[in-house]
C-alpha cells in the first residue's frame, strides 16, 4: 500500500486539502490503481497498434477551407486602431 506521507505529498502538489479519513481512503484506492497498473505491465503489447482513442471515432466537423467573410468592414469598423484592411495592434515581439 501507498505511505501516507506520499498520498499527502500528491495532495499538496495537487493542491489538494484532505482530511485524514480522505488519506486513507486515497492510500487503499492509489494502492488498488498502482496494483493494476502492475498486472498490465506484465501483458505481452508488441502486437498491440498503439491507439489515441479505442473508439474508431471519426472527424464530424467540416473541412478547414479558407472562405471570405463578408463583414469585414463591420469588424474594421469596431477595431481601436487599423491600417488599411487590417488591425493595427503594439508590436510584441522584437
Amino acid at each position: 500500500m501507498i505511505e501516507e506521507k506520499t498520498v499527502r505529498d500528491v495532495a499538496r502538489l495537487a493542491r489538494i486539502g484532505l482530511t485524514d479519513d480522505e488519506i486513507e481512503r486515497m492510500r487503499s484506492q492509489l494502492g488498488k490503481i498502482l496494483e493494476t497498473m502492475e498486472e498490465l505491465k506484465a501483458l505481452d503489447t508488441r502486437d498491440v497498434p498503439p491507439t489515441s482513442h479505442v473508439l474508431g471515432l471519426t472527424d464530424v466537423l467540416r473541412p478547414d477551407e479558407a472562405r471570405p467573410f463578408a463583414h469585414v468592414q463591420a469588424l474594421l469598423d469596431g477595431a481601436p486602431r487599423r491600417e488599411g484592411g487590417y488591425f493595427r495592434v503594439p508590436k510584441v515581439i522584437e
